[in-house]
C-alpha cells in the first residue's frame, strides 16, 4: 500500500491510541497539533473508553447490531472489540480510510466497512447494511455517531439526527459526543481544525438531539459517563451521551 502524503485525523487518533495503522505524515501532524494544544493521547484514550462503555451498555440492553458513522480506524477498542458478539458496519467518507478498514477487517464475518455519509443514510450500500445490521429499521440497533457533531452546523446536525431517529426502529440507541469550547483557549490548535469545526456550550447539546432521549446518565463529560472508578483527570474537551429512540 502506497503511503499517503496527507495526514488523516483517523490515523492521527490511531497514533494517539497507541495503534499500528498510521504513517509518518500522521505522526508529524499529530506532533504539530500537540505543540499547539498539549498532550492529546489522554483525551482520545478517554474518548475511546467512553465508546467502549457506551457500546457495552447498548449491547447489554439487548442490541446486537451496530451502525458506525465516521468510523476511522476499526481497532484499538473500537465497536466490534467492545461488543464481540454483535455485528458491526463501520462507515466513513474517506476512501483511504475505508480501504484500510476493509483490509483490517478482511478476515471478519461479524464486522464490515463501507462508504457512508452520516448526513444521508441512503448512501450506504444496502447489501452491506442488510448483512451487518440485519433488521435495520425493523429491530433495535446501535448507532455510533462519535467525532462528527463538531463538523456539522446546528441545522444539519439536528436534521441528520432526526432522520436517523425516523430510520431506526423503536428501542434503538445512539452514542454521540459533542466538542466543548475547550479548544477556544488554544487558538493555534483551533485554527488547525479548519473553518468547519464547531465548538458548542454544553447547554446547546441537549436540544440538538431532538426526539432522541438521553438515558438517565444525561449528557456529561465523557469521563463521567458511567465511569469505572474515579473519572480520569483530562481536559473537558468532549461531552457524551447515549440516547434512545422511544417506542412512539
Amino acid at each position: 500500500m502506497v503511503e499517503p502524503d496527507q495526514p488523516s485525523t483517523a490515523r492521527m487518533i490511531d497514533f494517539w491510541l497507541g495503534g499500528e495503522h498510521h504513517h509518518p505524515v500522521d505522526v508529524a501532524a499529530a506532533r504539530a497539533f500537540e505543540q499547539a494544544y498539549g498532550p492529546c493521547a489522554p483525551v482520545f484514550r478517554a474518548l475511546r473508553a467512553f465508546l467502549g462503555r457506551s457500546v457495552r451498555a447498548i449491547a447489554a440492553a439487548g442490541v446486537d447490531g451496530f451502525l458506525v458513522f465516521g468510523a476511522g480506524v476499526p481497532t484499538m477498542g473500537n465497536v466490534h472489540e467492545a461488543a464481540p458478539d454483535a455485528t458491526v458496519l463501520y462507515t466513513d467518507v474517506d476512501p483511504v480510510t475505508i480501504r484500510s478498514g476493509q483490509q483490517i477487517l478482511a478476515g471478519s464475518d461479524r464486522a464490515g466497512y463501507g462508504f457512508g455519509d452520516a448526513t444521508d443514510v441512503g448512501t450506504i450500500d444496502p447489501a452491506l447494511l442488510h448483512r451487518f445490521v440485519p433488521g435495520w429499521g425493523r429491530r433495535p440497533v446501535g448507532v455510533v455517531f462519535l467525532g462528527l457533531a463538531a463538523f456539522l452546523d446546528d441545522e444539519t446536525l439536528a436534521r441528520t439526527l432526526d432522520e436517523l431517529y425516523t430510520a431506526a426502529a423503536p428501542g434503538s440507541h445512539l452514542a454521540i459526543d459533542f466538542d466543548t469550547e475547550e479548544l477556544a483557549g488554544h487558538p493555534e490548535a483551533l485554527a488547525m481544525m479548519g473553518p468547519a469545526f464547531r465548538m458548542r456550550a454544553p447547554a446547546a447539546f441537549g436540544p440538538l438531539l431532538g426526539r432522541w432521549t438521553p438515558t438517565e446518565d444525561g449528557i456529561v463529560p465523557v469521563t463521567h459517563w458511567r465511569p469505572q472508578g474515579p473519572p480520569e483527570a483530562v481536559p473537558d474537551a468532549f461531552h457524551g451521551a447515549v440516547a434512545v429512540r422511544s417506542a412512539g
